[in-house]
């Protein structure tokens, strides 16, 4: 196999693949090794683990493992010198306790600090700007270069090969597999490659014909000229790597220097197939292709707040500084995984230095064994829909990126551009009725709607939130939630991924590939799941079968069509319909009575029973139905071709006016799900769980034949942790999500989902704990406070199905 790039992430990825027994690896790389010219070259260094995603906290904690275990000539590849983050305003301060709570959630040591404690680690701050800080004593500094030389060390000594001035000019292929590299100095054979060239990812990814959504930017970085306050200084480095994130800005010494890195200048987009190659950037006065020259106007409004920081640099200048180019995606994640487009050919991609080791960990687990330890999909390659892949939309929102480094970010926050993007067909009406849209996958969400506010008024108050948990919020869910239960509301699903599978051999495929009993005659819609080898959650789905060889599948992200389309046989097509159909939810104890005059089928539970599909007309629209709830109400999803989308949404609106119909948001929907129990992939359930951990054992049917992971899944024990529903205590308390759960004062698991359940009047939080039962009382920890929770059964509403099944 070929890896394309000896920067640290190819040569982590060499030392884990041959660690793994895949020993025949050659790393091609355009540049002089060891410090071929790219990211890695000039990479400052500073690992900070803690992050609101698990995944890149978990990379980021192996990195820090690994490099401490490495050295090059007596010297340690990882300097624990620790890590601080400061805050000088109260928004900061609340935004580092948050932090503080990702960092128990997730296994990292981190306390929140005074000034005083800020001002004993660092002692060339101005105390009285600081009003506390987050200490993360195991963070520090990596020695990436080093890092990269003992990994190609360990690597070559189990048979790997580093090929340097090998400039990539071509990736061949037959049969839609990969099957050489081509160079300037020859041709390389190979089964896998991987594109691990940093910012020339996309300049690799057209050779082979595989988009790489990724924008690479300029970064400044500058050093001071010696300071007296760190005159004498003998290590590189002995206090923590330093965090201004109010002014985004970061620290780190250089021995007597200092070293400060800025991302509030404005986003400086680099053309990777535009920079130079290493030899023609030094003729051209440049240190490396990675390294543009200093612009000393972008530098300055920083190079004040810096000195407003630390005075000890009102007497200094800056003595030397570049702007250096890394990569963004449009969601700040790395690209990993193997491409559907051209089979052997790998990503591992937009990867910074902190997440470097745990990445290559990963991807190596991913090729020699199938899939990696962790759950990745927040960095798989397919998460990206095809809106999102041009290269305007990549340019945007990878600068944008850069600008959000260390902006204070809600969970719902929406970006602000391009926007609108995707909308439904519903999407006028809806904004004809004030909805307050967020976004997601490109697409438009109404997470609630203005014209219910009279609805909200009229309800009486709710308990007082706080300002974090009141953004991107507002008390007329709490009316639209009311109103699903009380009478009936339709809700946009457009955005829900489907999937139309056909062919002779449509059922067996499906049979096999997913853990319940499809076996039913058409007509039936059946919840199920899509497993790994090891038994861990894919996705779940629902199916409908709408004739002996057609289905309809109900995913969750691009990558469930990938899955299923690597492994269908030749006899079944998958095609993903989203875009050219929509969905309407239809739901409340009213839904019989709204739909049943606009249908001459019979919608009556007897004839139309819970899970039950039926092609049919809505007025004069065809649809269709599947007597589905997501809310845990009567009612169904209604489906039909996005051109016929806008006349299904009028034709129900206008039939419900008689029973107090209203449109509903994401929002409301949430609230009631969770009520429900419903789970949400890729929130509270992974790969990395098993079913009957996440409470989905019932989709499982172990009798019904082999199908992927049941092998797994045969003779597994009592589950050790379960995805546990919580109650918090005091009906004005609110979680959001990622908060740390406390049993007997220890961390013990955390938040995955959580909203206010308007039925119950308390909030309800699903929480990964050991297993406990009913009643336990716990902790959840929110803005540094405990907040009391108690272990309940599930599900919280309607625990006999009778407002469904009616």
């Amino acid at each position: 196999m070929v890896v394309v790039g000896a920067g640290i992430v190819g040569c982590s990825l060499a030392d884990e693949l041959t660690a793994r027994g895949w020993t025949d690896v050659t790393v091609l790389e355009q540049g002089p090794l060891p410090a071929p010219g790219g990211s890695t070259s000039h990479a400052p260094g500073l690992v900070f683990r803690t992050s609101p995603s698990k995944t890149l906290t978990a990379f980021a904690r192996y990195t820090v493992e690994k490099f401490t275990s490495l050295e090059v000539d007596g010297v340690s590849c990882f300097a624990p010198v620790g890590g601080l983050e400061l805050a000088t305003t109260p928004e900061r301060l609340a935004e580092l306790h948050r932090r503080a709570g990702y960092a128990a959630s997730w296994g990292v040591t981190g306390e929140i600090v005074s000034a005083a404690r800020c001002k004993e680690l660092w002692p060339l701050i101005d105390e009285s700007l600081v009003l506390g800080g987050f200490h993360t004593p195991d963070d520090g500094l990596a020695r990436a270069l080093l890092a990269a030389r003992a990994q190609m060390a360990r690597a070559e000594s189990r048979g790997a090969r580093f090929l340097d001035r090998h400039t990539v000019t071509g990736i061949e292929q037959a049969a839609g597999r990969v099957t050489a590299v081509v160079t300037d100095q020859g041709d390389f054979p190979a089964d896998h490659v991987v594109s691990a060239a940093g910012f020339w990812g996309p300049v690799i990814g057209r050779m082979a014909g595989v988009d790489v959504p990724l924008q690479p930017l300029a970064h400044q970085y500058a050093r001071t000229r010696p300071l007296p306050g760190l005159a004498g200084a003998a290590t590189e480095a002995s206090r923590p790597i330093l965090r201004f994130q109010d002014r985004d800005l970061y620290f780190r010494e250089h021995t007597d220097r200092i070293g400060i890195g800025s991302y509030a200048h404005k986003p400086l987009p680099v053309d990777p197939f535009a920079v130079l190659p290493y030899d023609e950037a030094r003729a051209h006065d440049m240190e490396m292709p990675s390294s543009f020259p200093f612009t000393a106007e972008d530098w300055a409004p920083s190079w004040d707040d810096c000195r407003r920081l630390l005075p000890a640099l009102r007497e200094s200048e800056i003595e030397e500084g570049f702007n250096g180019v890394f990569s963004f995606t449009p969601d700040g994640m790395p690209v990993l995984g193997e491409s559907s487009a051209l089979r052997g050919f790998w990503l591992a991609e937009a990867v910074w230095v902190t997440h470097s080791a745990g990445v290559a960990k990963a991807v190596a687990e991913w090729m020699v064994h199938g899939r990696p330890e962790i759950d990745v999909h927040e960095c798989d390659l397919t998460r990206f829909e095809d809106a999102q892949r041009s290269p305007s939309y990549v340019r945007d929102r990878g600068s944008q990126q850069f600008v959000e480094v260390y902006d204070v970010l809600h969970p719902l926050q929406p970006m602000e551009r391009p926007r609108p993007l995707r909308v439904s067909p519903f999407y006028a009406r809806q904004q004809e009725l004030g909805a307050c849209f967020l976004e997601g996958g490109g697409w438009e969400r109404p997470h609630w709607y203005e014209a219910n506010a009279p609805l909200a008024a009229s309800h009486g108050a709710l308990p007082e939130r706080d300002a974090w948990s009141a953004r991107h919020w507002s008390p007329i869910a709490a009316a639209e939630a009311r109103a699903t239960r009380e009478r009936v509301a339709l809700y946009d699903m457009t955005p829900l991924r489907r999937l139309e599978v056909t062919g002779p051999g449509a059922l067996d495929f499906l049979h096999g590939m997913t853990t319940n009993n499809l076996r039913k005659k058409p007509g039936a819609v059946t919840y199920t799941l899509l497993l790994d080898e090891t038994g861990g959650i894919r996705s779940d789905l629902t199916v409908a079968r709408l004739g002996p060889d057609r289905f309809q599948v109900g995913a969750n992200s691009p990558a469930d069509l990938d899955w299923l389309t690597r492994h269908a046989p030749s006899d079944v097509a998958v095609r993903d319909i989203t875009s050219g159909t929509c969905c309407v939810g239809v739901w409340g104890p009213l839904a019989r009575d709204l739909v049943q005059p606009l249908t001459r089928d019979d919608f009556s539970h007897e004839a139309f029973g819970y899970f039950r599909a039926k092609e049919t007309y809505i007025g004069h629209v065809p649809v269709t139905a599947l007597r589905l709830s997501y809310v845990g109400e009567l009612g169904w999803e209604l489906y039909t071709s996005a051109d016929l989308g806008l006349r299904l949404w009028d034709t129900l609106w206008e039939a419900g006016r008689e029973h107090g119909v209203i449109a509903a948001g994401r929002s409301a929907f949430n609230s009631l799900r969770l009520e429900k129990g419903y789970r949400a992939w890729g929130i509270d359930m992974t790969d990395e769980h098993d079913p009957y951990e996440a409470g989905v054992g019932f989709a499982v049917r172990l009798d019904k034949g082999d199908f992927l992971g049941m092998r797994a899944l045969e003779g597994r024990g009592v589950p050790r942790r379960r995805l546990t529903p919580l109650l918090l205590d005091d009906p004005a308390s609110v979680v959001l999500g990622k908060e740390p759960v406390y049993v007997d004062g220890v961390a013990a698991g955390y938040v995955t989902s959580a909203a206010y359940g308007y039925t119950v009047g308390r909030c309800v939080a699903y929480a990964w704990l050991p297993v406990l039962p009913a009643g336990t009382g716990v902790s959840v920890e929110y803005f540094g406070e405990k907040v009391a929770a108690t272990v309940v059964d599930e599900p919280l509403f309607d625990p006999k199905m009778t407002r469904i099944r009616c």
